[in-house]
């Protein structure tokens, strides 16, 4: 019966393949001649080495600049292109480092091309780096596209040129925590935009300000991600490149987000989904960041098991992509690994988040140096999920030493983050107020109040009194002062006032509020207020019944019939929100 299964689903190879994997065996001998070939048959041969793992061959290949760029000129095979990458950086294989040194190769020394096919090719192989996560080479090579711009910056097709490359650039230094390049490029960039301005030159700058904006959003400064990523809606028209549109409402969506106008954000990373899958296949890179961005949507919208939904769907699609070791694929696995925490974090059930982001720090150690930024938003997280492990059992060695774990690694991720941005960025804070809980945990209480209030304060004066944020690291304070220090009076002013911050932004049925409403609950116990236990028992329950109603009202996460609408009555809607 298997035989017989077997032969009904047996497909033959055709003449074309048979022959791609006859001469790809060969292809040595073949050489330059190789060349001549159509653009498509030249990536069929050199995809063959990859069906059939000759990966030294592959390797040696692909090392090549110019085989490379005839590669990447069959842009509807960009996926297939990234896998044969990633194999070959899998197997020990440092391609992204031999086609960096085979580029400036080609560009000094053969030939002689000129500045501007030597800037064109770059910017190619640049941006081919950065989709891979190759975001050191990345860098090395848009840099020496920059130097050239620079040194050829007369006209303003040359004024063009450079904003191009500094778009590009910006790009990968955000992506890679790049902070003093990005700011050289982003004044260049700017500069740039003045001179074009100045001579009347009309140029879309869409793509430009959504690079700004990413950089602002990584450096945590959230109203000029907001303002940028404004000024890139504002430029959207519907003869933009799809992929452009795309990244525009993406990053206006997550920046919203940070802005808490979720409404706007909905509507935004929707309308980036809809057309993500209308344009790109649903296995492609495009459409696995647009979930990546439409869960972190739903995470901050309280929707956290859709969002757990999507971060799944978009690592799979990454590791099928990229494989396990890639950058990439490291983010999903945090991202999903936090998602998985805040959902399972009344049951207590972390084996899941625990193994995600074990994974992801595993990743990231192997491909990052040991202090690199991006490592501690992973840190962090595994140091929450530690906490939570050891809050579950009794006081034990193991406890303790859990705790311990989750210490070293907040504190780890807070050096990071004040070397990166100082002590007033919105992310010490946040560090600041996990380590409060932590040290709350760990019974050192007033070390804990300390922490709280330093993040209370510095959240305050970047945010403003009635952000979200406030809300979360002034709910923390409160337990503390209620749970452990019995500042009964303080906690209950305290609670109020997150409360109403988390009412204002979130909704009756957020589910913060169950925390906030207990703690009312225990403060009016200790305090033997009966009118008051009887008035919050009745708002806890029908917190319970609006909480359980909009959970079961959600609606799956993806719709597959949508279609997105045009972009210019998306962006009649938003600006009309």
């Amino acid at each position: 019966m298997a035989e017989e299964l077997e032969l009904r689903v047996f497909s033959p190879k055709t003449l074309y393949e048979l022959s791609v994997s006859a001469i790809a065996n060969r292809i040595i001998i073949f050489g330059t001649s190789l060349y001549d070939l159509p653009n498509d048959v030249f990536f069929d041969l050199h995809y063959q080495l990859y069906k059939e793992r000759s990966l030294c061959l592959l390797g040696v290949t692909l090392s090549d600049v110019k085989t490379f760029s005839k590669m990447l000129s069959v842009t509807n095979r960009r996926m297939q292109l990234l896998q044969c990458f990633q194999i070959l950086i899998d197997h020990g294989i440092r391609i992204a480092e031999k086609l960096q040194f085979s580029f400036f190769s080609c560009n000094f020394i053969s030939g002689n091309p000129s500045a501007q096919e030597v800037i064109y090719l770059g910017l190619k192989i640049g941006e081919f780096l950065s989709e891979a996560a190759q975001y050191l080479e990345s860098e090395k090579v848009l840099l020496a596209c920059k130097g050239l711009c620079v040194e050829n910056n007369v006209t303003p097709d040359d004024w063009c040129r450079t904003l191009e490359c500094c778009r590009r650039l910006l790009h990968v230094q955000a992506a890679y925590c790049a902070f003093e390049g990005a700011a050289e490029t982003y004044k260049l960039a700017l500069e740039m935009v003045e001179k074009l301005k100045k001579a009347g030159y009309e140029y879309n700058h869409a793509a430009l300000y959504v690079e700004f904006s990413r950089l602002y959003h990584v450096k945590n400064v959230y109203d000029e991600a907001y303002r940028w990523s404004i000024e890139a809606l504002k430029q959207l028209k519907p003869t933009l490149p799809k992929r452009v549109t795309i990244d525009v409402l993406r990053q206006a969506a997550k920046a919203c987000v940070l802005k808490r106008e979720f409404h706007k954000a909905g509507l935004l990373i929707r309308q980036a989904l809809y057309l993500a899958k209308e344009v790109y296949d649903m296995n492609h890179p495009v459409y696995s960041n647009v979930l990546i961005d439409y869960g972190f949507y739903l995470t901050n919208f309280d929707s956290i098991i859709n969002s757990v939904t999507i971060y799944k769907i978009a690592l799979d699609i990454r590791k099928a992509i990229f494989g396990k070791m890639n950058l990439h694929v490291a983010l999903a696995h945090e991202e999903l690994a936090y998602a998985l925490y805040v959902a399972e974090y009344t049951s207590g059930k972390f084996e899941e988040a625990s193994l995600h982001v074990g994974t992801a720090i595993d990743i990231k150690e192997k491909l990052l140096h040991r202090d690199h930024l991006l490592l501690a938003s992973a840190r962090r997280v595994k140091a929450l999920i530690l906490e939570e492990i050891a809050l579950d059992g009794e006081p034990t060695p193991l406890i303790t030493d859990r705790l311990y774990q989750a210490e070293c690694l907040h504190l780890s991720a807070l050096r990071l983050v004040k070397k990166a941005f100082g002590e007033k960025n919105i992310e010490t804070a946040k560090h600041y107020g996990n380590l409060g809980r932590l040290y709350q945990s760990m019974r050192k209480f007033q070390t804990a109040e300390e922490m709280q209030k330093r993040a209370i304060r510095i959240k305050e004066e970047l945010l403003g009194p009635d952000d979200y944020e406030i809300g979360l690291s002034i709910g923390h304070l409160a337990s503390l002062y209620n749970y452990h220090m019995s500042r009964y009076r303080e906690a209950e002013k305290l609670y109020y006032r997150s409360i109403a911050i988390n009412l204002k932004l979130l909704g009756k049925s957020y589910s913060g509020l169950e925390y906030d409403y207990r703690g009312l609950l225990h403060v009016y116990t200790k305090l033997h207020e009966i009118d008051k236990i009887e008035e919050y028992t009745t708002t806890l329950n029908n917190w319970k019944i609006l909480r359980d109603r909009r959970v079961n009202s959600q609606d799956p996460p993806i719709d597959f019939e949508r279609r997105p609408q045009p972009i210019g009555d998306v962006i009649n809607t938003f600006f009309s929100m």
